[in-house]
């Protein structure tokens, strides 16, 4: 017991779980919270105790794997980004409702400034909708020992909990003393086996069961050792510094921060402790990594007239990530730049792989549609976005993972000639066969490149759920099968591609073209074993 080991922040979230006794660990690849389940899935001791680590389909199915593990006794896990939440958000919410059995938490990494992202969201929101218990690490040694901590509040009050990262506290690395390793929980049933069923009659009860337990959430909080009052003498100013964020505010006060502050990072919100704090002090400056959450809501708990300060009254940047230069400019103690970027860094825009077959496929589809007045191409969410930059500048449209075939679908409803849709493997069994579905009942006049490099690139090459079997689900799903069509995206097959491109795009109907290459960068690897 007692080892040191130097760990991601995501890292120590799995070692963690798997020292808390893991059963199981659901989840989809996405930036900044892929390495949890790559962790797991390579640890001796999971590999050992047979922790199930293969990947879902996508959040939502991953998130219904864990619930359902959890129904067992077992403890599970779930793992996302904050744009997977969106995916997930109807079986979390409802598993809220049903309650736990095993212990069950929900991690999801969250992206400020965008590195990866299409949006800014804060899952905090999610948490504080679905009405459970959240908690948000400051350091890579507490992201650890929260696991041990919230599988046994999920326990104990038969409730999910959620943990909330943030891409600094993924991604960077610090020195984590473990501590003691439970066995995994015996599989049992349910005491409450009705509860589990959400007819109307049952959710009601349940429903009235969770909002009672939110004072027993608010009294787990206020006592939690995640949640610490610092003394400080300057009164002028009290500070709620939120995860990894308090780290950042203490590093500029080696001997202490000269104000007040209030360390937070279990939810509910802290109400004693904030209001303790605003009695003492002129005002109040609120530092969290992504939206306003807290902000917002301690002008709900505390008495008119205290001065609230943070991102939505300037004194740090409404957007982006914070960043300990945000703090020292927040705290009135310098102007410049505290940590500049290193000159020898030089920027890198991101670009397609020398030798990736998406970059085959765009160069033939460019040719084809210089044939057509107004072609449009939707794209998705994968390597092949990358399409948008230059040289090719080959795509229109990128919402959400999936969203590829059903916006050309709409586009096609609406009078668009030619609309295609350019999607990868590993999305299209993420989100979307349904869509291809609907085009297939409605006859839609659109044409679908599934861009198959037999992984899932883009997040590090994790395998693809529908590897090997593209043909088949799109025949089942109703795609005439001459219609269902097989290329190898390479420059001497070039006018083989233009050609099934043209014809298809001509064909009145749905029409799916598959160029198949395997990603450049697993096919390096594979070469080398």
């Amino acid at each position: 017991m007692g080892e040191k080991q130097l760990l991601l922040g995501d890292e120590a979230v799995a070692l963690g779980a798997i020292h808390a006794g893991l059963s199981g660990v659901y989840a989809y690849p996405g930036t900044p919270s892929t390495e949890i389940t790559e962790f797991i899935q390579n640890h001796p001791l999971a590999v050992e105790r047979k922790i199930h680590s293969n990947w879902s389909s996508n959040e939502k199915t991953a998130m219904e794997s864990a619930l359902g593990m959890s129904y067992m006794g077992k403890r599970a896990m779930v793992c996302m980004k904050h744009v997977g939440m969106n995916v997930a958000a109807d079986a979390f919410v409802n598993s809220a409702m049903t309650g736990t059995n095993g212990g069950l938490i929900v991690v999801v990494a969250d992206d400020p400034s965008m590195h990866s992202s299409q949006n800014e969201q804060d899952s905090r929101f999610y948490g504080k909708f679905a009405m459970i218990p959240i908690f948000e690490p400051s350091s890579q040694q507490e992201a650890y020992r929260m696991m041990a901590d919230a599988f046994d509040l999920s326990e104990r009050y038969k409730v999910p909990v959620l943990m909330r990262m943030v891409t600094r506290m993924a991604h960077s690395r610090a020195v984590v003393k473990t501590g003691t390793i439970r066995d995994m929980n015996p599989m049992s049933y349910p005491s409450n086996p009705g509860d589990w069923v959400l007819m109307p009659a049952v959710a009601r009860k349940r429903n009235v069961h969770l909002i009672t337990m939110q004072q027993d959430f608010l009294e787990e909080s206020e006592k939690s050792m995640y949640n610490k009052m610092e003394d400080g003498a300057d009164t002028s100013l009290g500070i709620i510094a939120c995860g990894i964020v308090y780290n950042y505010l203490m590093e500029h006060f080696k001997e202490g921060c000269p104000y007040p502050v209030l360390k937070v990072a279990q939810y509910p919100l802290p109400v004693k402790a904030i209001r303790q704090l605003a009695k003492r002090c002129d005002s109040l400056l609120v530092l969290e990594d992504g939206q306003p959450v807290v902000e917002e809501m301690i002008r709900g708990v505390l008495e008119q007239g205290i001065v609230v300060k943070g991102r939505l009254t300037g004194e740090v940047p409404r957007t982006g990530e914070l960043t300990p230069d945000n703090i020292v400019a927040a705290l009135g103690l310098k102007n410049e730049e505290v940590y500049p970027a290193c000159e020898l860094v030089v920027p890198r825009p991101p670009a397609l792989c020398q030798g990736c077959g998406h970059r085959d496929m765009y160069g033939a589809l460019n040719e084809v549609l210089r044939e057509y007045e107004n072609g449009r191409v939707f794209s998705d969410i994968g390597c092949y976005t990358l399409g948008f930059l230059p040289p090719y500048r080959a795509i229109h449209s990128v919402v959400d993972m999936g969203a590829s075939i059903t916006m050309a679908k709409g586009a096609a409803d609406a009078g668009q000639f030619p609309s295609v849709a350019v999607i990868g493997d590993s999305t299209f069994t993420h989100s979307g066969m349904t869509g291809l579905l609907d085009a297939v009942n409605e006859q839609s006049n659109i044409t679908i490149l599934i861009s198959d490099n037999l992984t899932t690139g883009m997040t590090g090459g994790q395998d693809s759920a529908g590897t090997g079997r593209l043909e088949s689900i799109c025949r089942g799903i109703g795609v005439k099968p001459e219609h269902i069509r097989v290329v190898v995206p390479l420059p001497k097959n070039m006018e083989e591609m233009k050609n099934m491109i043209r014809e298809e795009i001509n064909y009145q109907g749905v029409s799916v073209i598959i160029p198949r290459r395997e990603c450049i960068q697993t096919a390096r690897r594979h070469n080398k074993k």
